[in-house]
């Protein structure tokens, strides 16, 4: 677990992104920032007072930018961009300014979709709909996959690592939502771990063994995957011990090239995501890194209110993998 934690970090450091931390008030934020620099993981842009630099004590300050959305040159282009994304939601340039200057998240935010930094990482203070809101607010989707969604990267001890997707966004994706959850989760998976992902799209029947409009829309799903993207080895409808499980995976499906490999799950609602990705946490003793967020033209991650400064450090070399 740590050997992979250790690389990705390290991976990050060979070049480093400017990722920004909008959520400088919170100790556990500074903390991730002083250990982000001693190990030259990432440049971080910390928005807040400058009194925030007075608060960080690490070697190689020179990766630190320090932003004051109150007395940045930059606020007022920040507050147009805004305002030219969300008036026709009935959003004034004032509302807009006032947004800018007061909302750090919108304020990094609309950094990463100008160009001025590379990735956000946020959601030690704030909830998940207030961080993915901002995020698809502000940042561009991308066309080719259609959707916004999440995924965390799970290293489950004994096991390896895994990604599970989506655990935070999407309620109930159709099946073509669920396509385009699959590709981007693949995506992640080789960006982080560098070996081909074995994509297994989830459901309560494993080919065939059990009928309903819930496995139907996985089989959609695997279909239109297959048509976007012909290379990807992905099978379904898979049960979890089917994908994970090689003696399961020989009784079921034999002739799948992913079942009993799965390294890249999908689950088929909401509800499925969260609860296993939070029961192997807690049961397997794993490690699960993100929600990550996936869909967007730029990298952004989001954190749980519960995470500890690690979870932010591994969020910001995840986060600029990705760019």
């Amino acid at each position: 677990m740590k050997d992979l934690v250790s690389f990705i970090r390290q991976k990050a450091g060979t070049n480093p992104r400017r990722i920004v931390l909008p959520e400088t008030e919170d100790s556990r934020t500074l903390e991730a920032i002083n250990y982000i620099l001693a190990k030259k993981i990432a440049r971080v842009i910390a928005i807040g007072r400058d009194s925030v630099r007075r608060k960080i004590d690490a070697p190689n300050m020179e990766l630190l930018e320090v932003i004051d959305p109150e007395k940045s040159n930059d606020t007022e282009n920040l507050a147009n961009t805004y305002y030219d994304l969300r008036k026709h939601k009935g959003v004034t340039l004032e509302e807009a300014r006032e947004k800018v200057r007061k909302e750090r998240v919108v304020f990094g935010a609309l950094l990463v979709r100008l160009g001025m930094a590379d990735g956000l990482v946020a959601g030690a203070s704030h909830t998940t709909p207030n961080v993915v809101r901002t995020v698809i607010h502000c940042i561009p989707i991308d066309k080719a996959s259609g959707v916004v969604s999440s995924a965390f990267v799970m290293i489950v001890p004994k096991k390896g690592a895994f990604i599970f997707a989506d655990c935070g966004v999407n309620p109930d994706p159709d099946s073509n939502q669920l396509a385009g959850i699959a590709i981007e989760a693949a995506k992640l998976f080789r960006q982080l771990i560098g070996s081909a992902p074995r994509v297994a799209l989830l459901s309560y029947s494993t080919k065939g063994s059990a009928a309903g409009p819930r496995i139907d829309k996985v089989v959609e799903a695997l279909k239109k995957v297959k048509e976007r993207s012909p290379d990807l080895i992905i099978d379904g409808e898979l049960q979890a011990d089917s994908a994970i499980v090689p003696e399961v995976a020989r009784i079921k499906c034999p002739a799948s090239e992913v079942a009993g490999r799965a390294n890249t799950i999908i689950f088929p609602s909401l509800e499925s995501g969260n609860i296993s990705y939070k029961l192997v946490q807690r049961l397997a003793n794993a490690r699960a890194i993100g929600p990550l967020l996936l869909g967007t033209t730029k990298p952004a991650s989001d954190l749980s209110r519960g995470c500890i400064p690690e979870d932010i450090v591994d969020a910001v070399a995840i986060t600029s993998l990705r760019v």
